[in-house]
């Protein structure tokens, strides 16, 4: 008996790609930093830089200054989600992965609920401190080694740096997460911007045997209208893609930098 295109899935593997549709979300482990004071900016940019890539995403913030989770969200991780626009999902999330945490310490199983709560987004930046980072990453099921880079957020201030430096540190001993980026919020004209990606990048690779893989500045002042500049933009379509994403670079290879014009808007319902 013929069936009507409308009784059938699309093709035979329709069913299978629902099912596994999770697996095509990337993770982007998002260290916070209690000294920085726009680090709402860059979640938005980073949200806008994606979106501009057509992608959805959800942002989960488990950062020292998340907003307590929704009680529903302690049930169901989906009835906590706030759509913030066609593009942009958030989850006030902190303390909730710890109610995934397993035998060996791990909360990987918070990403799975995720995935199970949100199909829809294509990234989850998951914004939260590097101890709790550690915890999440340590076993990498979600990600590949080779394209899970811990993204720093800092600007020029010393406190600011140092937190940056530390949690990489805490990232790659104990979670074995080497290769990282770092988005720097700075003035356009700012005369340590350059210097401190340039030390933190040469501290990680004498005292750490990490990587400083590519650094982004952010301008906190300029126009939340302007768009994402091209720097921005080439590191989002270079993760998504895999191709720059390198855990096993060399010791001896120089870290390639991203130069561009900064950027930077309000993300006030963030910060």
């Amino acid at each position: 008996m013929a069936t009507t295109p409308s009784s059938q899935p699309a093709d035979q593997a329709h069913g299978l790609r629902r099912l596994f549709a999770h697996t095509r979300q990337r993770h982007v482990p998002v260290v916070s930093n209690p000294h920085l004071p726009f680090g709402g900016v860059m979640l938005e940019r980073l949200c806008t830089a994606f979106a501009a890539q057509g992608r959805r995403t959800l942002l989960v913030d488990a950062s020292e200054r998340s907003p307590a989770p929704a009680e529903m969200a302690f049930i169901e991780l989906a009835d906590g989600i706030e759509a913030l626009s066609p593009q942009v999902g958030y989850l006030a999330a902190r303390g909730l992965a710890l109610r995934h945490v397993d035998t060996h310490g791990s909360t990987a199983g918070f990403l799975t609920a995720l995935a199970q709560a949100a199909p829809a987004y294509d990234v989850v930046l998951v914004h939260a401190p590097a101890t709790e980072l550690c915890r999440l990453f340590m076993q990498r099921g979600a990600d590949s080694a080779d394209t899970l880079r811990p993204l720093l957020l800092a600007d020029d201030r010393p406190a600011s740096v140092t937190h940056a430096y530390t949690a990489m540190k805490l990232l790659t001993q104990r979670a074995g997460l080497a290769v990282h980026d770092l988005l720097l919020c700075a003035a356009p004209h700012s005369p340590r911007a350059e210097r401190i990606a340039m030390q933190l990048a040469s501290c990680a690779d004498d005292f750490l045997g990490a990587v400083l893989r590519t650094w982004v500045q952010i301008d906190p002042a300029s126009n939340a209208t302007d768009p994402t500049v091209p720097a921005l933009q080439r590191w989002a379509r270079e993760l998504l893609e895999g191709v720059a994403a390198q855990a096993q670079v060399a010791r001896s290879s120089a870290p390639s930098f991203l130069a561009g014009r900064t950027e930077g808007s309000r993300f006030a319902t963030l910060n």
